[in-house]
């Protein structure tokens, strides 16, 4: 502590309080790791010291106002109006920093990640955050209380910094402690020396992917992307030569399996993961309704999600359109790009379409997004326009609104596409009293509500099959996206998108088939336009099962892409491939196998850094679509 002696009282004062901050940011991380323990298996003490530098990183960062305004040199700072104003800065601070770690104790089960400052733009999309606000403080009360704690031992540490004596005042020894200090820290803030400061893929290099929510910070995460208002542009390859390795223009090669004019229903279930769906045995299936369709239908022994949020759904599956980036693609700064679309190719060839989702109207901005797809029609939960049927949360239950999504869809002109979301199978997982002893339950709170869901799907398909449209339409079926998970295995980045896919004929004239091909959400509009006979060209990021084009799989989260090749999963991150991991394993916490492979995944590689080219040189020039032939 003589090294101290050196710097003013408020200069000891100052460093005895980013202590403090540090201890507390530090043990809400610990928190956050006891509540999300199976996600984090392979944990080194490289991620734990990660973590402190994260951490001061931080608090240089929401600090700086803090220490800048008490380290100048004035003599009245030690009065008491002054004393108790940088208490409560201090105190404010210090509740929004860990208040935020505390947040995605269980916001991380959601999205598998830190929360950026998209979440702002999500949750103030349609009344979703006041209608949710009570829930979540009835469910999560646990972690107010938490905070509350921190904040008392804050306060107790604090006062103990106060004892630190301040009477005698030294002009030059201020200034020295302001000019050492002010410097040291703001450096802090940036993370070193480095032309550039800190930021979240810089410290990306210092940890294994699959554990970056906990050596990152909330609070680092939010003031990292608040200024990330688009792409910045990416250049691997020149000349257009990205071409050879990806292009996203496409051609339909009509299947001629379905008669010309067959209607489409996607059905995209909330939160219906692989890990609650599963054919092979019915013992460990909440879905046994579904099933029974998969039985029935093409589906897929290894298909994926492209994204953790069902916002991140939407676009994959009508538009072909992953969100490869940390704001959702909806609520980005392209979400009104010149997007081709299903709906919209689909009209110019006949096709009326309509959306149905029971939420409150403006929920995630599907109605808006709906209209710049092209549907002709939206109907949410205003024009349901029963509440008695509505859940107090989220909006109307599948119970009632998937049957009557089934009769509405009666009113289009045939061919239609049209689309349901399913929204009951949502935290809080709420199931209405009468069906409350009659659903499945089992380990997670979630099992119980896939189980009422899936009830729910099949009151859709028995008022479908009264409908004089039934049985010249496809059907696919789908997960918006894989739900939380205690289990160790889906919590791996191997296994957290798997999801179930199937595209199911009532009049059987698609073959039933379990393919051991990889699918993912956006190959879904390729594969429906060569499976209505559509001549066309598109943009697509997706490619169609029927054409001999790439069977693989990608997905992004917190800097890190994720490609499914064969039987492999890349890691992709700050221009190279970092991991190999087989996701056809059921290992847990599996070996990195890149050493052994590096030199045969050159072409994997290649075509992930012509995605990522292609992506962010076709958002920013609002180049997403291509034109039809005449």
């Amino acid at each position: 502590m003589k090294a101290l002696n050196i710097f003013s009282s408020s200069g000891k004062q100052i460093i005895q309080r980013i202590l403090i901050a540090v201890l507390m940011l530090y043990i809400t991380r610990i928190v956050f790791l006891l509540f999300n323990y199976n996600a984090f298996q392979k944990l080194s003490w490289i991620d734990f010291l990660s973590g402190i530098w994260l951490d001061l990183i931080t608090i240089g960062l929401f600090y700086l106002p803090y220490y800048v305004l008490f380290l100048i040199p004035f003599k009245k700072r030690s009065s008491g109006i002054y004393k108790i104003s940088f208490k409560i800065l201090f105190h404010a601070i210090n509740l929004v920093l860990t208040g935020l770690n505390l947040m995605d104790v269980e916001y991380f089960k959601f999205t598998s990640k830190r929360s950026t400052f998209d979440l702002f733009s999500i949750i103030s999309a349609g009344n979703d955050i006041s209608q949710l606000l009570t829930t979540f403080l009835k469910d999560f009360w646990f972690l107010i209380l938490i905070l509350i704690l921190v904040f008392i031992v804050t306060e107790w540490f604090y006062r103990k910094t106060e004892k630190v004596n301040n009477n005698s005042f030294s002009f030059k020894k201020e200034l020295i402690t302001f000019i050492v200090l002010v410097p040291v820290l703001f450096i802090m803030g940036r993370g070193g020396f480095g032309l550039k400061p800190v930021g979240i893929i810089e410290a990306s290099k210092y940890y294994s992917p699959e554990n970056s929510a906990f050596v990152l910070t909330t609070a680092f995460t939010m003031i990292k992307t608040i200024d990330q208002t688009g792409l910045q542009p990416v250049t691997y390859f020149k000349n257009g030569s990205e071409s050879n390795y990806f292009s996203p223009l496409k051609t339909t090669v009509p299947a001629n399996i379905l008669p010309k004019n067959t209607n489409v229903v996607v059905i995209m279930l909330e939160s219906f993961g692989s890990e609650f769906v599963n054919t092979d045995n019915p013992k460990d299936s909440y879905a046994p309704y579904l099933d029974s369709i998969i039985d029935k239908s093409l589906s897929f022994e290894y298909s994926f999600a492209n994204g953790k949020k069902s916002i991140e759904a939407v676009p994959a599956v009508i538009a072909s359109m992953p969100t490869l980036m940390d704001n959702p693609y909806i609520s980005s700064p392209y979400g009104d790009n010149k997007i081709n679309t299903l709906p919209n190719i689909l009209k110019k060839h006949g096709y009326s379409s309509g959306f149905y989702h029971g939420a409150t109207n403006g929920s995630m901005r599907f109605d808006g997004f709906a209209k710049i797809c092209g549907f002709d029609d939206y109907y949410g939960r205003f024009e349901y326009d029963n509440d008695k049927h509505f859940d107090q949360t989220w909006g109307i239950l599948d119970e009632y609104f998937n049957p009557w999504s089934a009769r509405k869809m009666s009113e289009l002109k045939q061919p239609f596409f049209s689309t349901l979301f399913t929204l009951s199978s949502h935290h809080p997982y709420f199931i209405p009293e009468h069906m409350r002893s009659k659903v499945k339950k089992g380990p997670q709170p979630i099992c119980a509500s896939i189980n009422y869901g899936d009830y729910a799907l099949r009151k859709f398909f028995e008022e479908a099959k009264k409908q004089d449209w039934f049985e010249n339409t496809i059907f696919v079926l789908l997960a918006d996206h894989s739900p939380s998970t205690n289990t160790e295995l889906y919590n791996q980045r191997t296994h957290m998108y798997q999801i179930p896919i199937a595209f199911y004929d009532p009049m059987g004239r698609l073959k039933p088939f379990k393919s051991k091909e990889i699918f993912q959400q956006m190959d879904i509009l390729p594969t429906l336009l060569d499976l209505l006979n559509i001549k066309d060209d598109y943009y697509a990021f997706g490619n169609s099962f029927f054409q001999q084009s790439q069977k693989e799989a990608i997905t992004y989260l917190e800097g890190t892409y994720y490609y499914f090749k064969k039987d492999h999963m890349l890691t992709f991150q700050d221009g190279r491939v970092r991991n190999l991991y087989n996701f056809k394993s059921n290992i847990i916490g599996q070996i990195d196998s890149i050493s052994v492979f590096s030199k045969l995944i050159k072409p994997e590689e290649n075509r992930i850094k012509a995605m990522i080219q292609r992506y962010s040189s076709d958002l920013i020039n609002n180049k997403t679509l291509n034109e039809a032939k005449n």
